[in-house]
């Protein structure tokens, strides 16, 4: 399956079509720019995990191949971050990922910007094309969202008529993403002995999805709270001359 993009009179048109990885075509492996970015990403995933929102039938993956063939040539770029809704295919090792071919295009792609910004604004047209052009114009992803850890920077993009426009967040800073049910925004925490602007998921009705550890705690303070109210139940009783341990049976009638 093939289609043809217009380009400018100086440009030969562009042909994509989306099909299978060659048996033999060896996937580059690039170092991660930033120790901080397999940080972010797992905590996006791992906070989407806990809630039981993932299906099997869902693609989460950080610096993972999306492909594409351009003009016979494949094109292979790897978001810090993507999300696909759905895939033909459930796979136990995916190393790979063909959208239209696979299963459905990206609902979002993300990019974590790294001290030095790298290609995320790139709207170059020639071989290889960069990220901005190859999001927007080639795969066409609803959602883009290119973040700056430092600073805590959010730029939530959504593709209108042919072309990313950038959006503002909710009054709580925030962006509601269709697809996925779901608010992401920035927040400043600590975690995993990084503290800084992490992303984050909130639910429809505005609650923070926790991640492992808050969860853990969430749970230890629930549980502190049934003790102390089992004490002073028992506290109660004795009070009044009743042995909590010898209590009357409840009557059925």
């Amino acid at each position: 399956m093939a289609t043809q993009l217009r380009q400018p009179k100086s440009l030969a048109p562009m042909v994509i079509s989306w099909e299978p990885l060659p048996d033999d075509f060896r996937l580059e492996e690039k170092p991660v720019e930033n120790i901080n970015h397999p940080l972010l990403a797992g905590v996006l995933r791992e906070i989407l995990e806990i809630a039981g929102y993932i299906l099997p039938t869902m693609l989460i993956a950080s610096n993972f191949g999306l492909c594409v063939t351009l003009n016979n040539q494949p094109i292979i770029k790897a978001p810090d971050w993507v999300f696909v809704n759905r895939v033909n295919e459930v796979l136990r090792e995916r190393k790979s990922y063909t959208p239209n071919l696979e299963g459905d295009i990206p609902s979002v792609v993300m990019e974590f910007v790294s001290n030095s910004e790298g290609e995320e604004y790139s709207s170059k047209q020639t071989h290889p094309p960069g990220k901005w052009f190859f999001y927007e114009q080639i795969i066409k992803v609803p959602i883009y969202i290119i973040f700056y850890p430092d600073g805590g920077l959010l730029e939530f993009y959504k593709l209108e008529n042919g072309h990313y426009q950038l959006k503002l967040p909710d009054e709580n800073g925030r962006h509601w993403i269709d697809s996925m049910g779901l608010f992401l925004g920035a927040w400043q925490g600590t975690k995993e002995s990084r503290t800084g602007y992490w992303l984050r998921w909130w639910d429809e009705a505005g609650n923070l999805l926790p991640w492992a550890v808050e969860k853990v705690e969430i749970e230890r303070q629930r549980a502190e709270q049934e003790r102390q109210q089992k004490e002073r139940l028992i506290a109660y009783l004795q009070s009044q001359g009743i042995d909590p341990n010898n209590l009357p049976p409840i009557s059925s009638n």
